[in-house]
């Protein structure tokens, strides 16, 4: 079983690599949320909107089925007006890294790859894959 207090922690600790980072989601494989961390100045989303952005960003991640020609996703980005998103797979096909940036970030790449990156790869042990009969 995953280590809530671990999440806790390891979620603030993402949400302190970078002031333009503003909300820090992790989930499973299911698309279930188990755990957000946000600044107050992050343009809230609902709750609703929350899991319909996670439902999303898992089932766009697990469309890419070209890995055997392009390679293992890394991460994958997204820009609109008002923010930037990006999914990162923490272990594949079982939890993931979500993270909601000011709209402002130009640097978005270098924060992920040099700063959340490196902490995710250090981390990733603690994280457990559980398969869908309770097991590991």
């Amino acid at each position: 079983m995953i280590d809530y207090e671990f999440l806790y922690a390891f979620s603030k600790d993402v949400l302190n690599l970078a002031e333009s980072i503003t909300w820090v989601g992790i989930t499973n494989k299911f698309g279930v949320l188990l755990n957000i961390e946000e600044r107050q100045q992050s343009p809230s989303l609902t709750e609703e909107e929350q899991e319909e952005y996670v439902s999303n960003s898992i089932t766009r991640d697990k469309k890419i089925r070209f890995e055997s020609k392009i390679g293992k996703q890394i991460y994958a980005f997204g820009r609109y007006k008002k923010l930037s998103r990006a999914t990162i797979p923490i272990i594949a096909d079982g939890y993931y890294l979500l993270l909601i940036f000011d709209s402002k970030v130009t640097n978005f790449d270098e924060i992920i790859m040099k700063r959340v990156v490196p902490l995710t790869e250090k981390e990733r042990h603690r994280f457990t894959v559980v398969d869908d009969s309770g097991g590991k």
